[in-house]
C-alpha cells in the first residue's frame, strides 16, 4: 500500500470533537494508553467515550515483544472493549514485509520474543533460533530477554547474506521507572558488526501505519502519540492527521524545537482531547492568537499575554516559535570595505535555530511550566 495523502497543517482547527471528525484512532500504546503494566490515568475512560461517539479504536505499537492477542488482553484488563484484531504491532508489519520478499516457509532468524514468532507464523514464515538454520532473513524486535548471544548470532547471519529487518529504531521506551533502552539501541549494537542497514517496519517508517490503516479499514485515520520522532513523524510520512499528547516521552520544549515533519496537527494534555474541539491559530504580523492568548517572539524569547485554557496558550506559543524558526533569512545591508570601490554582498542573517527560542516564562504564564 502506498499513499498520496498530505498531512493537515500543524495546529489545524477542528470545529467538532476529534472523536466524530475521524473514523479510526491509531493509538500508540507506551506513554499514551499505558506505562508499564498500568494505564495512563483516565485513558481508558476517555477511549470508552470516544468509542461511544462512533470512533473505532485501534492500538498501534512499535513494541514487538508481545503478540497482538496478548496486548489485547492487557488492554481489556483496563475495562476496554478490545480484541486481537484491534491491535497492530510492528512485528506484524515486519513479518508482512518479509512475506512480500520471500516465499512461504522461508526460514527467518528471530532476535526478539514471542511477538515476532507469532507474527512470522501468521504470515507463513518459519521462525528459527540459530544462524545454523541458514535463514534468508533476520528480524529484530525489542524483548527484555534479548542478549549478546542473540545479537552476535544475528550479526553472523547478516554477514553471511541474510536480509535484515528491524521492527523499529526507538532508542528508548517508557517504563514505570523512567526511560529505558529500546530496540533502536540494540539495533545499533548489531549495526556495529555488519555493513548494511536494516529495513525498518515501525514508525516513523510507513509500513506499520499503512498496515494499520488497511487492517482497520480507516478512511479518516488519526494517529495519536507521545513521541514526535516516531508517532508524529510517522503520521507525516503517510499523510494523515496526528494528535500529540503530553503523557509520555516528549514535552512542550521538544515540541517547540520540532522540525517540520514532527509537528502535530493537534495537541492535547491527554486522550481527553478526543472529546474536544481544537481551535486554530490566527496570525497578524508577529502576533499569534489562539482563543484568549496571544504570543510573539521578542529578543529570542516568546512573550505571551491573555488568559484562557493552558493548551490554547501552548498553541499560540508553538505557532509563534515555529514561525520565527521557519522565517526566511533576513537580508543584511551592504557595507563598503575601506578603500574598496564596490560593496561586498553580505550573507543573509539566518533565523534562530530550533530550540534556541526561550519559552520557559511563556509556559509558566499559561500554566504549563515544569
Amino acid at each position: 500500500m502506498s499513499t498520496t495523502r498530505e498531512s493537515p497543517a500543524p495546529l489545524s482547527a477542528c470545529d467538532e470533537p476529534l472523536a466524530t471528525a475521524y473514523d479510526v484512532a491509531l493509538l500508540d500504546l507506551d506513554g499514551v494508553v499505558y506505562v508499564g503494566p498500568d494505564p495512563v490515568p483516565e485513558a481508558p475512560e476517555n477511549l470508552r467515550k470516544a468509542a461511544k461517539e462512533g470512533m473505532r479504536i485501534g492500538y498501534i505499537t512499535n513494541n514487538a515483544s508481545r503478540p497482538a492477542s496478548v496486548v489485547a488482553e492487557h488492554l481489556a484488563s483496563f475495562g476496554l472493549d478490545v480484541i486481537g484484531e484491534d491491535v497492530v504491532t510492528s512485528a506484524q508489519a515486519a513479518a508482512k514485509l518479509i512475506s512480500q520478499d520471500f516465499p512461504k516457509g522461508s526460514p527467518v532468524l528471530v532476535i526478539g520474543g514471542e511477538g515476532l514468532y507469532v507474527a512470522l507464523e501468521e504470515y507463513g514464515l518459519e521462525a528459527v533460533r540459530s544462524s545454523d538454520a541458514n535463514p534468508v532473513a533476520v528480524v529484530q524486535g525489542f524483548h527484555p530477554d534479548v542478549n549478546w548471544v542473540m545479537l552476535a548470532d544475528g550479526a553472523h547471519a547478516i554477514n553471511e547474506g541474510a536480509r535484515w529487518y528491524a521492527t523499529n529504531l526507538d532508542l528508548t521506551i517508557p517504563t514505570a521507572g523512567g526511560k529505558a533502552p529500546g530496540n533502536g539501541t540494540l539495533v545499533q549494537a548489531v549495526r556495529a558488526a555488519v555493513e548494511v542497514d536494516p529495513t525498518v517496519a515501525g514508525k516513523p517508517e510507513p509500513p506499520l501505519l499503512e498496515t494499520s490503516i488497511e487492517r482497520l479499514k480507516a478512511e479518516r485515520p488519526l494517529m495519536i502519540g507521545d513521541r514526535l520522532d516516531s508517532d508524529i513523524a510517522g503520521a507525516h510520512a503517510v499523510g494523515i492527521a496526528s494528535l500529540w499528547v503530553a503523557t509520555g516521552v516528549n514535552d512542550a520544549y521538544d515540541l517547540a524545537a520540532a522540525p517540520k515533519n514532527q509537528r502535530p496537527t493537534y495537541v492535547g494534555a491527554g486522550l481527553s482531547a478526543l472529546a474536544e474541539k481544537h481551535p486554530g491559530v490566527t496570525v497578524e504580523g508577529s502576533k499569534h492568537t489562539c482563543k484568549g492568548w496571544t504570543a510573539e517572539v521578542v529578543d529570542q524569547a516568546v512573550v505571551v499575554k491573555g488568559e484562557g485554557e493552558p493548551f490554547d496558550g501552548l498553541r499560540a506559543i508553538l505557532s509563534a516559535t515555529w514561525a520565527a524558526v521557519d522565517a526566511a533569512p533576513k537580508p543584511v545591508a551592504k557595507t563598503a570595505a575601506k578603500g574598496a570601490s564596490l560593496a561586498r554582498r553580505p550573507l543573509p542573517k539566518p533565523g534562530p535555530a530550533p530550540g534556541s527560542i526561550k519559552i520557559d516564562e511563556a509556559l509558566h504564564r499559561v500554566g504549563l511550566s515544569g
